[in-house]
């Protein structure tokens, strides 16, 4: 059996970057079931309602859904199980900390395999103001007409 590589998608958490402004990012791998890898090469996982919550000086992964597996017996998973997050010590100190100051949280924001193994991409983020996610999105339509506007002349320019 070959081994895999690369990086392949399983979900992603796009409501975070616009709800958060993500100040760092760590990749950590994930303590699973069995029943759980095999749902994930499935394609199947929402990280909707996904936080990451340090109690006794380990990171843990709430709220994550991965649907049980079909072909499962007894030994399914539940779906909404907290997940233990595997991280070197001195960075669970550091988010740690970091998440004690108000307004900071720490989010999911992708999860995928990586050569084989499951991870998932968490960030230390402070939470937005209203106005703050007007503003970003004001920012991307105005990015993207200038964009609209730009290829629209070049394509002026070529007939």
């Amino acid at each position: 059996m070959a081994k895999e590589k690369g990086r392949k998608l399983i979900a992603q958490n796009k409501k975070a970057r616009h709800d958060y402004h993500i100040l760092d990012t760590y990749e950590c791998g994930l303590v699973l079931m069995g029943t759980e890898v095999k749902s994930l090469r499935q394609g199947r996982a929402s990280l909707a309602d996904g936080f990451v919550q340090i109690d006794d000086h380990e990171a843990w992964l709430h709220n994550v859904h991965v649907p049980e597996y079909s072909q499962g017996t007894w030994t399914n998973h539940s779906a909404r199980r907290k997940r233990k997050l595997l991280l070197h010590r001195a960075e669970i100190d550091k988010l740690e900390s970091k998440s004690q100051e108000t307004g900071h949280t720490i989010v999911p924001l992708a999860l995928y395999f990586k050569d084989g193994r499951a991870k998932v991409e968490i960030a230390l983020a402070k939470g937005k103001k209203e106005y703050d996610k007007r503003q970003t999105l004001r920012e991307k339509q105005d990015r993207r007409e200038a964009d609209r506007a730009m290829s629209a002349a070049r394509r002026r320019q070529r007939a």
